[in-house]
């Protein structure tokens, strides 16, 4: 069979399962709060007089809760299936998300406390709605062209950051804050869940590429304890956390550093959006090119493209044509890190325990964007300047790409396990 038939094989049977997973993944956790709540910062200074550090600490609340419940939804995908897990925790997700709406209007100081409760019922119910359910299963349907379908899969984080910053700043200018909350969990509820519960679906065992198989018909690939003892497994976790230390506060952050450089609130999105198309072309560009050529020679050098970004953005003041670029650069690389994630777990470690050791390799993730908006903010608060902490994740990104240099060739075959892993909700192997 030639490259191009395997090609059109593959995504002839996947495409529609690809296409509800793109919207998961752009209605879903991962990417909603992020895009949102750098535009609450100015309207919730204005009515409750809190800092920058504990409007945003919500998104680290958020984050770390998340990251820490990966590998166990991972570990739900892995035994029960992806769809049950992804689509339970998507309409969670969507209401847990705009209940945020009914935060106190009162400036008591119980109302801080609920307004971060109610980001942690976010936290509990949401991570299931992320990639680490929805990529399990392109990783099943795909193997030849995994890469390129990974990359479309988290098209989806490109979507919500095109479209979800300027309805959420059209919301809060024509609602207000609280019911930007309501209007965006519709994203999940009306539209990501119903097509979702129509088209999305792991493969059946005929159906998966005989790559990912033994000769029995399972799934190949290491646990989590042996991936654990593996020293690539920390490698990546150390890159991922370097990256997401640097990444996750200047993202977050954007809107209100291009404020402090003179921008008004709909340049800020447009600059999103910019950013966005920089996440789109990211996955596109890093998908094909993990399919051709080995991770290294792909990672180091997207990966130091935000480091030109943070460079830009140093200074008092700053033109939109150069926020645009460092908007769209620091996009990029995103594209690039998260279609890593997905793609050197099942490369390294194979799909037989994929859910949970994803879970692992996603916490770092989890935890430094969570953490490294409030440092931004802190620094902010602190110095009146966001320009020591770009100057310090200049170096992060640098250094976060440059350990995946040291990972080398992916390996040739995985043990097989003894059973089946994946069962229906009695306990029977399917």
């Amino acid at each position: 069979m030639t490259d191009s038939m395997e090609t059109r094989n593959e995504f002839s049977r996947g495409w529609t399962i690809l296409f509800a997973g793109v919207l998961g993944v752009a209605c879903g956790a991962s990417p909603l709060p992020f895009n949102v709540v750098g535009f609450t910062v100015e309207p919730m200074i204005a009515e409750f007089g809190w800092s920058r550090t504990q409007i945003l600490f919500p998104i680290t609340i958020f984050g770390v809760i998340a990251a820490l419940l990966a590998p166990f939804f991972g570990s739900l995908a892995d035994k029960y299936g992806v769809r049950k897990v992804a689509l339970y925790s998507l309409l969670g997700f969507g209401l847990s998300f705009a209940a945020i709406s009914l935060t106190p209007t009162a400036k008591a100081s119980s109302t801080l406390y609920i307004y971060y409760a109610l980001w942690v019922a976010v936290g509990l119910i949401g991570i299931g709605s992320t990639p680490v359910s929805w990529s399990r299963a392109i990783n099943l349907w795909f193997y030849k062209h995994r890469g390129l379908a990974l990359g479309i899969l988290l098209l989806g984080t490109s979507l919500a950051a095109i479209v979800v910053p300027k309805l959420a700043v059209w919301a809060i200018q024509n609602y207000g804050w609280r019911e930007m909350f309501a209007i965006v969990a519709l994203l999940p509820l009306a539209i990501a869940l119903p097509i979702g519960f129509f088209l999305f679906r792991e493969p059946r065992p005929e159906e998966r590429p005989k790559a990912i198989l033994s000769k029995s018909g399972n799934l190949t690939g290491v646990t989590l304890r042996v991936a654990m003892r593996d020293h690539r497994f920390w490698l990546i976790w150390l890159s991922i956390a370097f990256i997401s230390m640097a990444f996750g506060g200047a993202f977050i952050n954007m809107p209100a550093m291009l404020s402090d450089r003179g921008l008004e609130a709909q340049a800020a999105a447009s600059v999103m959006g910019v950013l966005g198309l920089g996440i789109f072309a990211g996955r596109l560009i890093t998908g094909a090119l993990l399919d051709r050529f080995w991770q290294g020679f792909v990672a180091f050098p997207l990966l130091c493209l935000p480091a030109l970004s943070c460079y830009l953005l140093l200074g008092d003041s700053i033109v939109f044509p150069a926020a645009a670029l460092a908007g769209f650069l620091l996009g990029f690389a995103a594209g690039a890190e998260s279609d890593l994630i997905a793609y050197l777990t099942g490369r390294y470690f194979g799909m037989a325990h994929y859910g949970k050791i994803y879970g692992m390799l996603y916490m770092p993730f989890g935890l430094f964007s969570a953490l490294s908006p409030i440092i931004y903010a802190a620094v902010r608060d602190n110095t009146g300047s966001y320009d020591p902490i770009l100057a310090l994740a200049i170096f992060g990104f640098v250094i976060g790409g440059g350990i995946l240099l040291l990972l080398g060739r992916y390996p040739e075959d995985f043990p097989e396990p003894d059973l089946p892993l994946v069962t229906d909700l009695t306990g029977v192997p399917t």
